[in-house]
């Protein structure tokens, strides 16, 4: 998008249409008018100290006056001019409103003592915005915004109103009228269409499509990609190599401590009564020689 220094348009709603606002007092200002809407241009701060001016495009004075008086506005049926604060309103624009105008201010000997111009562009305001999203087949998720009229349209996109980021987008460009979403990626996802003269946004809750990561060894081979769980055959018993090794070393090592604990309880318990046992029998020969 090109920068003028100088510009400055305000964009405004009002009940007839699209209003835009535009400071044209510096020379090679850029303005945009909404076609069927309203362009105010700021020509100058006010007319009353002017003794003469004429404010024309390439073929036809448009706009003649002294100070506060209007000598000749061909545009009188769809505009106004406003000495006490330098406005100029033009309603209803077409398309062949857009051209070059110049500003020419005379002193009193009629001698020309300033000279600017400005170019007015005239554009077709956005109505409205249809947003459309689908999964593709590594689970990425394209979502696309489409706009009713507007001429040169421009596409912004947020998520969760903030911007998305490289970690979120397959797409490079985040100016475009679509982009891919990552896998892991949902929210609500708002689409902004804007040009010069209009801004129309649509934002839908986007869900992901549902893909699983898997990141496993299969016959060898190490497999990572996203895959939908129902039509997973590549690591059939677990979706991660990780969590699969995990469950493992867990299992084992629970029977390895239970193997263990009962072995030490047999050998106690064994010892103990092979202890018992060597006991009785030392007191039965001590009983018998006693005896003898």
């Amino acid at each position: 998008m090109k920068t003028v220094v100088g510009l400055f348009v305000m964009l405004l709603r009002v009940s007839h249409g699209v209003e835009t606002h535009c400071d044209g007092r510096q020379d090679g200002a850029q303005c945009y008018g909404p076609l069927g809407g309203t362009v105010v241009l700021q020509l100058m701060d006010e007319a009353s100290q002017i003794l003469r001016y004429e404010w024309r495009n390439e073929s036809t004075i448009i706009l003649r006056g002294r100070q506060n008086e209007i000598i000749t506005n061909s545009l009188k049926d769809r505009s106004v001019f406003t000495p006490s604060n330098g406005t100029f309103r033009i309603n209803k624009l077409s398309r062949t409103d857009s051209s070059e105008y110049t500003l020419l201010i005379f002193d009193s000997n009629g001698t020309l003592t300033s000279k600017q111009t400005l170019h007015l562009s005239i554009q077709a305001p956005v109505s409205s915005v249809l947003m459309d999203s689908e999964c593709l087949s590594q689970g990425e998720m394209k979502v696309s915004c489409s706009s009713e009229g507007g001429d040169s349209p421009q596409y912004s996109w947020t998520l969760g109103g903030r911007a998305l980021t490289d970690a979120e987008l397959y797409s490079e460009n985040k100016e475009e009228n679509s982009i891919t979403l990552k896998q892991h990626v949902s929210g609500r996802v708002a689409c902004k269409v804007w040009n010069h003269v209009s801004s129309v946004s649509k934002e839908e809750d986007i869900m992901n499509c549902g893909f699983i990561y898997i990141n496993c060894i299969s016959n060898g081979t190490e497999i990572s990609q996203w895959v939908f769980p129902a039509n997973n055959t590549l690591c059939i018993q677990s979706t991660t190599v990780t969590s699969d090794h995990s469950l493992l070393v867990h299992g084992l090592l629970v029977a390895v401590l239970f193997l263990l604990f009962i072995g030490i309880h047999i050998f106690f318990a064994w010892k103990k009564k092979k202890k018992l046992k060597a006991l009785l029998s030392h007191k039965r020969q001590t009983s018998q020689g006693t005896r003898f």
